[in-house]
């Protein structure tokens, strides 16, 4: 059984325990807002590349650059996070987040971008605060719930943008359609303005956290693990969620309709993994075996999703996928935050580290593999690298130890 901490929280001793759920409600609205702009202009890159007579390398640069900059951003975020408070940092995150509302009124492709980076940027700082937040307001187990309940609906949000975003470009138009997810954001971002407190926060302008501690920070074998298992498995992701829907259709005669149900099922069987992986680990199991069984699942489904022909056994490949790019994130996120004794300024440092590999990565894997289309002719070579990458999970969790963390000093 997982062995977690039941200290109190710094919220306790400043703000009634109820308000908590006000705060957790926050929280996750706030990743439901990320969630729902983050790849939702994936479904409308036609019309963008008409309406604004680019190319599509151009127009992918309106996904991969906000991934870019947030990966950028994490981290330094952490150091940064410190230096301006938990609080203000969620603000200006959110506030970044629902600048995708001016869509409507971006007139050619630049201002579009912009509105994009300024997107990424918003993503990185609410990703990264939301560790220290959790701190200071919930306790160790809530924590790990919370941990999976935010990344639950994060990737409701991400189902329910693609599932929508062409339908409502239909009857809106695509920019205001756009304007339509970024509007939720603000309002959001509007309700935490307002609402949103952190007990215990302040603007550290001395010993708080510097950049040249994160390198020592970073370099503990148990991080360096996690950091290159989540770099792995989204890796694999991202290379499959952009790029199966035109292997389904060019090479095993899917309809476009049929590619995109069934790499849809990848996000969609991610909201209940992740729920479970929010749940299990307070009864069943150690942390171990929250890598270990995600790993083999995905070891088996990666390659499987692709290699082989029947619906069957795709449906099948893409659930293991699913679940195994998932459960382990609460976890993940419950182990960084133990290997650093639960500091918030170091969470912000390691969240931030976490988000830097897991955005490069991200960046990387649906060039490479459009690369190596286009190269060789033919998919495999990228979608086979980006399966190899994601057995870090797996390797992760038969390197960790058995016993407690060690935590870096």
């Amino acid at each position: 059984m997982t062995s977690v901490s039941a200290c109190p929280s710094p919220a306790e001793a400043f703000q009634p325990r109820r308000y908590r759920f006000l705060i957790a409600g926050l929280v996750m609205a706030a990743h439901f807002s990320v969630g729902l702009n983050l790849f939702t202009i994936s479904p409308l890159l036609g019309d963008v590349i008409r309406d604004y007579e680019i190319n599509r390398g151009s127009a992918g640069l309106l996904i991969a650059l906000a991934l870019l900059v947030a990966a950028g951003f994490g981290l330094p975020g952490g150091v940064v996070i410190s230096r301006l408070g938990i609080a203000r940092s969620y603000t200006v995150g959110w506030w970044l987040a629902g600048l995708m509302t001016l869509s409507f009124l971006a007139p050619n492709y630049l201002s579009l971008l912009a509105l994009r980076l300024s997107f990424g940027l918003g993503l990185a700082l609410v990703l990264i605060t939301t560790g220290p937040l959790l701190l200071r307001w919930f306790r160790p187990k809530e924590v790990l719930v919370m941990n999976g309940l935010n990344t639950a609906v994060l990737s409701l949000g991400i189902a329910i943008s693609i599932a929508t975003a062409a339908p409502l470009a239909g009857v809106l138009g695509w920019q205001n359609s756009l304007s339509v997810f970024g509007a939720i954001g603000l309002v959001g971002a509007a309700a935490w303005t307002v609402l949103g407190k952190v007990p215990g926060d302040s603007v550290r302008k001395s010993g708080s956290m510097s950049f040249r501690a994160i390198p020592r920070l970073i370099r503990n074998r148990q991080i360096v693990l996690l950091l290159l298992a989540d770099g792995g498995v989204l890796v694999q992701y991202t290379a499959l969620t952009a790029w199966l829907p035109a292997f389904y259709t060019e090479v095993r005669g899917m309809t476009p309709t049929g590619a995109g149900f069934a790499t849809g099922l990848l996000p969609f069987i991610g909201v209940f993994a992740v729920l479970l992986g929010g749940f299990l680990p307070l009864r069943f199991g150690t942390p171990r075996s929250y890598f270990i069984w995600p790993g083999i699942l995905l070891a088996i489904g990666g390659p499987a999703s692709f290699l082989l022909g029947s619906s069957t056994g795709i449906y099948l490949a893409l659930v293991m996928v699913g679940i195994g790019s998932w459960l382990y994130v609460p976890t993940l996120l419950s182990r960084t935050m133990e290997l650093v004794r639960n500091d918030p300024e170091r969470v912000a440092v390691v969240w931030g580290s976490l988000l830097t590999f897991s955005g490069l990565g991200m960046f990387v894997a649906p060039i490479m593999v459009g690369s190596l289309r286009d190269l060789t002719g033919s998919y495999l070579p990228g979608f086979l690298i980006s399966s190899i990458a994601a057995l870090t999970l797996l390797t992760a969790g038969v390197a960790m130890p058995r016993g407690g963390v060690q935590s870096p000093r």
